[in-house]
């Protein structure tokens, strides 16, 4: 039974993937080059630009480090980009967005980063930007699935800075 138990909780995980980090209890270190980094990441073109360079593609099971911790260890997945996307912009005033995309046929998800600039929305997915200027969250999705040719869209719900539900769609 205490077996059976464990295995079903590790299913659950390795069939949800990851969650995101809540940014509410993160507290800004006082690691100075960390400091410097977000201070000179004033755009999410920049932040994407910083990103490519510096992180690569490794995915993480069963945790979402904090901004910091993904800049420490310079590697992560859709979700912890997505946090450091949208923390760095928002440190730097912009209202930032995260969605949360079901893809068809799978039992995985995929994040992105929403940002509004100009009064529009433009986005990320894992360290590329897409510049888009669209009115709706939905247009953002159809964007991403339009720009790659592996998944399809089941839902996604949007999410605001401090990852309350605001929006729903199929």
């Amino acid at each position: 039974m205490k077996h059976n138990i464990i295995i079903l909780l590790l299913l659950t995980l390795l069939l949800t993937g990851c969650g995101l980090y809540n940014l509410d209890g993160f507290v800004m270190p006082d690691n100075m080059e960390f400091l410097a980094v977000v201070e000179s990441l004033d755009t999410p073109e920049k932040i994407c630009e910083y990103m490519k360079e510096n992180f690569t593609y490794k995915r993480h099971y069963f945790y979402a480090p904090s901004p910091y911790m993904l800049w420490k260890l310079r590697e992560g997945d859709c979700n912890d980009f997505t946090t450091f996307g949208i923390f760095v912009a928002n440190y730097h005033g912009y209202i930032t967005y995260q969605i949360n995309i079901w893809l068809e046929r799978i039992k995985d998800t995929h994040y992105l980063g929403v940002y509004i600039e100009n009064n529009k929305y433009t986005y990320s997915s894992n360290m590329a930007y897409y510049p888009i200027y669209v009115d709706t969250f939905e247009e953002v999705v159809r964007d991403w699935e339009g720009n790659q040719s592996k998944y399809q869209v089941k839902s996604y719900e949007v999410y605001d800075y401090d990852l309350n539900i605001i929006e729903t769609g199929d």
